[in-house]
């Protein structure tokens, strides 16, 4: 499917809907699983584009997998921190977080091996990672550009046990590390810049502790322990709560209400702050048995506002296509690493909102929105998932949206677009 032509949703719509597994708790768990003590089953996993390249490279190297898509279920069986196979070549795709994860693994276990990546990856920043791991003793050979994909992984040699590193733009790089720390005799982790932790940050550390694995934190500095270990029988994969916004967003432009089934406010994800936003903006927030019911506010219409979305920017998309819908301008804050992603997503809001005739200011780091009427468009998705599913709810509200190469968002939400066909 190269085009979708987004049909408007006629009527108020009580959607209750599944989403997938998370991304980001999928390759986690993926990764802690492999290196944990012994068999350990993750339930609920997600299969997509990024989790079927990280669990693909699991297996490339020699690590014992049981999969069952259609339970959701995958069994990994741990080798305590050893890579089962030396001199391999593994493929990430485009996904940033196998990208990550896997490199720190691999290079910390001092064996050879190579890492290729698309050439969307090959763009995205790795710089702080490879740093760190060059100071922890870890050689590597460029084999395009110098701190970008792909690379060979020649070995690791007597390093410190201390790595600083910055997070300013992505702080995968330090989840990495702190996953795979427990591969050293012990780790310090020294974080240098002004942001010291994230939401995904505190994922990594509940889960991690989850698998049986304590980190420390002075404010400065993460610390993982002589001695530590993973093991963990099961592990249920939360919902994608970062999936599960777009239909809380369409509940809002379109009147009606959503649920997503077993999203609880309780979840480990940040993205569950959009919410407290939708709530700002006039809707109405209800925990049930079920999940979570968000409906559309009362008068029907929806209030722009300020908001910082450092810490949930993949819901800045989302926002901003709730924005064309608002009563008044809506300014999206603190965003500038979104640039870095699968492409620059400041740029792509700003460039699609004037497709669609939308007044879009684009700042330092901010963007600021002015509603109004829209006009017949085609949006360029950029080879993003998050572009894709986000500008397909300005289609679900106003005639004339189609979404340029939608399957893009096979990356984390491989059957959206069904889903959207059952709303209408």
């Amino acid at each position: 499917m190269n085009k979708y032509q987004v049909k408007t949703l006629e009527g108020q719509k009580k959607i209750e809907v599944d989403v997938p597994g998370s991304k980001s708790i999928t390759n986690r768990a993926l990764l802690m699983a492999a290196l944990s003590e012994g068999r350990t089953v993750l339930k609920n996993v997600l299969f997509s584009d990024d989790s079927r390249y990280f669990l693909q490279a699991l297996q490339d190297l020699g690590f014992q997998t049981e999969v069952n898509e259609l339970e959701k279920t995958v069994t990994v069986v741990g080798t305590g921190g050893k890579i089962p196979l030396n001199h391999v070549t593994v493929y990430t795709g485009s996904a940033g977080t196998a990208s990550r994860f896997l490199t720190a693994m691999l290079g910390l276990s001092g064996g050879s091996y190579t890492v290729d990546a698309s050439e969307q990856m090959k763009k995205r920043p790795m710089k702080p990672l490879f740093q760190a791991l060059e100071q922890l003793g870890v050689q590597f050979e460029y084999l395009e550009r110098e701190y970008f994909l792909p690379v060979k992984i020649l070995g690791k040699k007597e390093g410190k046990q201390k790595a600083i590193l910055d997070i300013e733009t992505t702080s995968q790089p330090l989840s990495a590390l702190l996953m795979t720390g427990l591969m050293l005799p012990e780790l310090e982790i020294c974080v240098t810049g002004k942001k010291k932790t994230g939401s995904y940050v505190e994922i990594t550390r509940r889960m991690m502790s989850a698998f049986g694995c304590t980190t420390d934190f002075d404010g400065i500095s993460y610390f993982i322990k002589k001695g530590s270990r993973y093991q963990r029988e099961e592990y249920q994969i939360e919902p994608d709560v970062s999936a599960a916004c777009y239909f809380y967003g369409i509940a809002a432009l379109n009147g009606g209400s959503a649920i997503v089934r077993n999203v609880h406010t309780d979840t480990l994800q940040g993205d569950i702050q959009f919410i407290k936003v939708l709530e700002k903006m006039g809707c109405s927030i209800e925990e049930i048995s079920q999940g979570i019911r968000v409906s559309a506010p009362k008068s029907g219409v929806l209030h722009g506002l300020t908001v910082d979305m450092n810490h949930f920017s993949d819901q800045a998309l989302t926002l901003a296509a709730l924005a064309v819908f608002a009563d008044t301008p809506v300014k999206i804050t603190n965003i500038e690493h979104i640039r870095f992603q699968e492409c620059d997503r400041i740029r792509a809001i700003s460039e699609n909102m004037k497709r669609l005739g939308i007044r879009c200011e684009e700042g330092s780091g901010e963007l600021t929105i002015y509603p109004g009427e829209t006009k017949t468009a085609e949006i360029e998705t950029y080879e993003d998932h998050r572009v894709a599913m986000a500008f397909t709810l300005v289609g679900l509200g106003r005639k004339g949206v189609t979404i340029l190469n939608p399957m893009c968002c096979r990356k984390t939400f491989e059957n959206y677009y069904e889903i959207i066909e059952s709303l209408y």
